[in-house]
């Protein structure tokens, strides 16, 4: 059996090279694990919270809102950023009346992941909220949000016609339908 190397890399310096409201960036220099010095840059986040918000005749909640970054309208699950000292139940709850207006009584993780980890510290948070209430919703100045319900397939074939083009949103659908839903 060969020896185990370092799990870690070690960071010879670290640098803040832009601090802003809703992400930073970082470079390291590092000892990678396998021994090789490199820089890395790094976009620094407080995490985010995905909410798979299930009505209780069994449909999903999504909202269309416009995203600059992909130049187009998508449709998502509610989500957000992590204030800092927030926990994700807490964020989820915020971003769930902030963005449709109900009010969910139980939240529970299902996954989480990092979206990019390649240059990405975000960790994405997926939480399943049940047992909803109407509301009314209080976006952001800045969002303009559509939400509406979906049932099962209709999900399943917005995913394969590439309706639904959001990774988080994919990603929190599939995990959610497969392992998570009562088969219809």
């Amino acid at each position: 059996m060969t020896k185990r190397k370092r799990e870690k890399a070690r960071v010879l310096r670290s640098k803040k090279i832009y601090n802003g409201p809703v992400f930073g960036i970082r470079r390291d220099e590092l000892l990678e694990p396998g021994g090789v010095r490199t820089t890395r840059e790094m976009i620094t986040h407080s995490g985010s919270v995905v909410v798979l918000p299930v009505l209780p005749d069994g449909r999903v909640l999504l909202i269309r809102q416009y995203r600059h970054a992909a130049r187009a309208f998508l449709w998502e699950l509610v989500a957000g950023r992590i204030d800092e000292g927030e926990s994700p139940r807490k964020a989820a709850a915020r971003e769930l009346i902030e963005e449709t207006g109900y009010r969910a009584k139980r939240f529970r993780i299902f996954l989480d992941f990092f979206a990019s980890p390649g240059f990405l510290e975000e960790r994405m948070f997926i939480l399943l909220a049940d047992g909803l209430a109407e509301g009314i919703a209080q976006p952001e100045e800045d969002e303009k949000i559509e939400s509406r319900a979906y049932g099962r397939k209709e999900l399943e074939q917005m995913i394969q016609k590439r309706i639904i083009r959001d990774g988080k949103t994919i990603a929190g659908l599939l995990y959610y339908l497969r392992f998570i839903a009562t088969k219809d």
